[in-house]
């Protein structure tokens, strides 16, 4: 079941993001960040309602307060490079983080994947080279150094390395709770410690709020959705796994990069992105 509740996990993902790109054309980054997190409580806050509360210890608590600070930094370049950069150009770095997380799941959790992963970290480099190709023709190096160039793509891997921690973390919370009593609560107290950040860098936007409102319940929806089903989906299996198969958002991404958002160059990051899915797949396999 892991498998079904991580793809739901990686479609509600790319669904959010989608939204949330949208909206971004027509509010501040921070506000629809903020926004994105908050339209989620009322969810979470009957999920809450309705499982039945664990028992936690100093090890839950002491992993909940070290993982939040890392997540607001991690959330606030993710929706910043959603603004900067294309779509198709920023979510695939997210395919990075399975790689991450063979290093950083077994320091946190002591979980290893399958050995022979070389080939999958291979595949998932020559992905995010292939976003760029069309840059070849300055030179061999130009792809790589438009990673470097383009902003949102930077961002995006510096955050891919942040979720292979807090990932595995957010496990070793599960392990000394329960995985919906964990993402519904941490996302919660998410949303309120990212309230301060809004009030002294967006007070004059919060207009906008009102003005895009019709956007914030498609938003809260698939956004809770997508931290039920995460935390569900990783509990049933190792860390490396589940993110492996969250990672096919990035297809979903492509798919809405085209559809809504006409973004062009779709061929070779089309091409980057499955090569990128099949890295993280053969780093899950073997």
């Amino acid at each position: 079941m892991w498998f079904y509740y991580a793809l739901i996990t990686a479609f509600s993902q790319a669904t959010s993001d989608a939204i949330t790109k949208k909206t971004l054309q027509r509010a501040d980054e921070y506000i629809v960040a903020w926004l994105r997190l908050l339209s989620s409580v009322p969810y979470l806050l009957i999920a809450l309602f309705i499982i039945e509360i664990p028992e936690t210890d100093s090890t839950f608590w002491a992993v909940l307060i070290a993982a939040l600070p890392l997540e607001v930094t991690a959330f606030i370049l993710y929706i910043r490079a959603l603004k900067e950069s294309p779509l198709s150009l920023t979510i695939p770095f997210l395919a990075f983080t399975p790689v991450f997380l063979i290093f950083t799941s077994f320091l946190i959790l002591g979980e290893l994947p399958d050995k022979s992963g070389t080939a999958g970290v291979i595949l998932i480099a020559a992905g995010a080279y292939t976003l760029n190709l069309h840059m070849k023709k300055k030179g061999l190096l130009k792809p790589i150094m438009a990673i470097i160039k383009e902003r949102g793509s930077l961002m995006m891997l510096i955050v891919s390395f942040i979720y292979s921690i807090t990932s595995s973390l957010g496990k070793l919370a599960i392990l000394h709770s329960s995985p919906i009593f964990f993402g519904a609560l941490y996302f919660i107290i998410l949303a309120l410690a990212f309230t301060p950040i809004v009030m002294f860098k967006s007070r004059n936007n919060l207009g906008q709020i009102i003005k895009n409102y019709k956007y914030f319940g498609f938003l809260g929806f698939f956004h809770s959705l997508m931290v039920i089903t995460h935390m569900v989906a990783m509990s049933l299996t190792q860390v490396t796994y589940m993110i492996a198969v969250k990672r096919t958002s990035l297809l979903f991404s492509a798919g809405y990069g085209y559809f809504l958002f006409k973004e062009e160059k779709m061929r070779e990051r089309l091409l980057g992105s499955i090569l990128m899915i099949i890295g993280v797949v053969l780093i899950v396999i073997f």
